[in-house]
């Protein structure tokens, strides 16, 4: 592609996503290559996870953290906070390329971004890394609680979760009681298992998939759950499809098979076509509960955490979840229109209003 195609093609990129922001980071001497975008920052500074993966192309990284910094911005808006949205990927191996010099050259360029973004752990980060990152900017969270941070975000993620699946139930059902209910959770990684652990303590039918056998194989014996293949999950018939793994799950082929009343879990950007997919989903009669809305959990942690909240403080926000469904499903029903536009909506609302407030200084 010549260059000033590409350009173009970039800019039309960013553009179509809405973003304020987008930062290249090089460093050959660390082997540093990463992405940080800053998506909006009308109700806050933009919080995001640092992700590090070893993305096939370079596109696919650049698409990877517009669409997540995005799903933040979403997210906080939808559970009151006052944040903005981002995101960062790192592009390699965080089994193998991950050193402290390389952590603490990306910590660099955070910090001359001059709080417009705070990060925290995502998919191949963890608190430690987020103590590298503090060592050169104080635009950080969600570190060892042995430094004053709040720790592992994934149980109040998935608390989150659950409680989206229990406002579903309660559309659906008329109560929010899982006893006896079915949950087929796709991807067990820490927050799929501390889903799968709070679901099994309500008696709920769990059965668990995951591209690691092994791992598998541990949560299913663990937590009393069935281990079903990876290929095999949507010809089960339960009540509920919790994909708590990677996105775009949700998709015109497996719509076609699904055998469950609701999608809820915790995977950013499940459906493959938001408008699409939300409108395929509402005429199949299936119940989708919007993943930034219930997913917001970490979010939440790293709030509280910033903020100086306690652990009790952060989990009452976390339960708000509750409501927050509640909210999504009711004007999707009163609208007829499909759930993530009815959660759209109120986001939009949102940053309006505030939009509004900021505008007077």
């Amino acid at each position: 592609m010549p260059a000033k195609e590409a350009t173009e093609s970039l800019f039309n990129k960013i553009e179509t996503y809405g973003h304020k922001k987008i930062v290249f980071c090089s460093d050959p001497d660390t082997g540093l290559k990463a992405i940080i975008a800053v998506h909006d920052t009308t109700l806050g500074p933009a919080l995001g996870g640092t992700r590090m993966w070893a993305y096939k192309t370079e596109d696919d990284a650049l698409d990877d953290v517009l669409r997540l910094s995005k799903n933040i911005t979403y997210k906080a808006a939808i559970s009151g906070l006052n944040l903005g949205g981002g995101s960062a990927v790192i592009i390699g191996d965080s089994r193998r390329d991950k050193t402290e010099a390389l952590l603490r050259k990306f910590g660099r360029f955070i910090k001359n971004l001059n709080g417009e973004f705070i990060t925290a752990e995502d998919v191949g980060t963890n608190p430690r890394d987020m103590a590298y990152i503090r060592m050169e900017t104080q635009h950080v969270t969600g570190l060892p609680e042995t430094m004053g941070g709040s720790g592992d975000p994934t149980p109040i993620a998935a608390m989150g979760v659950y409680m989206g699946i229990k406002a579903s139930v309660k559309e659906l059902f008329g109560t929010d009681n899982l006893t006896g209910k079915s949950v087929i959770v796709q991807g067990i990684g820490h927050v799929g298992e501390n889903l799968v652990k709070l679901l099994r303590d309500e008696n709920v039918k769990v059965y668990v998939s995951d591209i690691n056998d092994e791992r598998t194989g541990f949560v299913s014996k663990k937590y009393g759950a069935q281990a079903v293949s990876n290929n095999s999950i949507f010809d089960i018939d339960a009540d509920i499809y919790s994909p708590c793994a990677l996105g775009a799950t949700v998709n015109s082929q497996t719509i076609k098979k699904l055998k469950c009343a609701i999608i809820a879990g915790s995977a950013n950007n499940q459906l493959e076509d938001e408008a699409v997919h939300g409108q395929m989903l509402l005429e199949k009669g299936i119940l989708f509960a919007p993943d930034y809305v219930i997913s917001a959990g970490g979010v939440i942690n790293c709030y509280s955490e910033l903020m100086g909240f306690s652990k009790k403080h952060s989990l009452q926000l976390t339960e708000n979840i509750y409501e927050a469904t509640r909210n999504v499903l009711k004007l999707s029903k009163a609208e007829n229109i499909p759930t993530i536009q009815a959660a759209n909506k109120i986001v939009s609302k949102r940053l309006a209003d505030i939009n509004k407030v900021k505008s007077s200084y």
